[in-house]
């Protein structure tokens, strides 16, 4: 029997890491462990970790340090998709006492015998082979206490050159519908206003149960008793397809919100990346969004400098963003990860140019989300409002299509959704409310 403790989760990497951690967090919770934040003094630390990019594997070993910093004693365990991949290397960091790979971190009180400290330098690993991992753990997290990150889908069957989460994650695997509708009776509950429905491999939700990813949101959107507010998170291209596009926009609780991975807009550089599509049926994807709603935000994930990626090819896709009609892009500079092929591939860009080029598209991505932001001044939209003040004194909220509004705080205001009139926009495409809300247009 375990004594009850103290325990501080720190996560790197995605929203799904997120949720994860808080999953993690109530198996603690049930436990009898008291939480602690990061930079308070705990029994047990648990670090999940990301491993898209070389900074994150750089993170972990800090984050370690930073533990012990406040605990010199404390029980250190490691999680994550940098867990899966280089159990090894983790298990020689000071300090490190457990290292758990993609099958295990789930079965944590299983798995370890207790918490006490190894008298031995390297850590205990408990890690299976990839191929191992088949089960679909349930997860969540809150944001804000307005929002809730709500995992659909987990792992991936693609094989993207550059990308380690197969390795790190294993294949693609669905959560039920029973489940799903659940998770999101329980956020309801809870007081969340939206959740955000997320996936690895989002469009590719249908493995191992009996329903396709239209047919749960279409159960979803029919469900009473759900925050009014769903949201996707990110599906690829060649995945969006009509039926789905036409569904989010007849419905009420589904925003007007696609985010769609690109990650060049160079022909050639998909094709080294190995990815699914052609810049062709992007550009014909997003056409389709705006010709059925054309309020809709449309977010972008692109990556800059991967080998290959010539001066030319980079003109070639900072032009067809141009042209595209997309409210924001994230951006990546291209990170060598062992075990996949593009480092192989010839044709290095050096990381010089990949910063240059990726401030180029950062700055393009600030003028779409200010355009975004500015051709729906006037008008007046619906805005969820979040907790935390700014340094300022303000308060944050999005409306249904993802632009950011602030507006002078207003305890009233926190995790309501408002109908607001849309004023002034900054540089970084934030738009002030025009005028404060009438009290009886709160929601309840």
């Amino acid at each position: 029997m375990l004594v009850p403790q103290t325990v501080s989760f720190y996560t790197l990497g995605c929203k799904l890491n997120f949720a994860e951690t808080a999953t993690l967090g109530r198996q603690f919770d049930a436990h009898g462990f008291e939480r602690r934040a990061f930079y308070e003094p705990a029994d047990v630390y648990v670090i999940n970790t990301c491993s898209v990019t070389e900074a994150a594997d750089r993170k972990c070993r800090k984050v370690v340090q930073q533990a012990l910093r406040q605990n010199p004693n404390a029980y250190v365990v490691v999680v994550g998709c940098y867990a899966q991949l280089k159990p090894e290397a983790i298990a020689q960091i000071p300090g490190v006492d457990a290292v758990l790979g993609a099958a295990e971190k789930f079965r944590l009180f299983e798995v370890l015998q207790g918490f006490e400290k190894r008298p031995t330098a390297a850590a205990e690993i408990h890690r299976s082979p990839v191929t191992d991992v088949r089960d679909f753990v349930p997860s969540w997290s809150t944001e804000e206490r307005t929002r809730a990150f709500l995992k659909l889908q987990d792992g991936c069957d693609y094989h993207c050159s550059f990308c380690t989460i197969p390795l790190a994650r294993g294949a693609s695997r669905s959560d039920t519908l029973p489940n799903i509708l659940a998770s999101a009776h329980a956020l309801a509950a809870a007081g969340i206003q939206e959740l955000v429905l997320s996936g690895i491999n989002l469009g590719d939700y249908g493995k191992g149960v009996d329903h396709t990813l239209l047919e749960v949101f279409e159960a979803l959107d029919r469900e009473p008793g759900l925050p009014p507010r769903l949201r996707i998170s990110s599906v690829e291209p060649n995945l969006l397809r009509d039926p789905l596009i036409d569904f989010v926009a007849q419905s009420q609780r589904f925003m007007p919100h696609f985010h769609l991975p690109l990650q060049s807009g160079n022909n050639t550089v998909l094709g080294l990346m190995r990815r699914r599509y052609r810049r062709e049926l992007y550009a014909e994807r997003v056409a389709r969004i705006k010709a059925t709603m054309p309020h809709a935000a449309i977010g972008c994930d692109v990556i800059v400098g991967f080998p290959g990626e010539g001066e030319a090819e980079f003109l070639d896709t900072y032009r067809f963003l141009t042209e595209l009609e997309v409210s924001y892009l994230h951006v990546f500079p291209y990170s060598e990860r062992e075990g996949t092929l593009a480092p192989t591939l010839p044709g290095r860009v050096h990381p010089h140019l990949r910063a240059e080029r990726s401030e180029a598209l950062r700055q393009l991505s600030a003028k779409k989300r200010h355009y975004h932001a500015q051709r729906h001044l006037g008008h007046t939209r619906p805005v969820l409002w979040e907790a935390t003040p700014t340094a300022s004194g303000h308060m944050n909220g999005f409306t249904d299509n993802y632009i950011k509004v602030t507006a002078p705080y207003d305890p009233l205001w926190v995790n309501e959704i408002l109908p607001v009139k849309l004023a002034e926009v900054d540089a970084e495409g934030s738009v002030t409310a025009h005028e404060a809300v009438p009290a009886l247009q709160l929601t309840h």
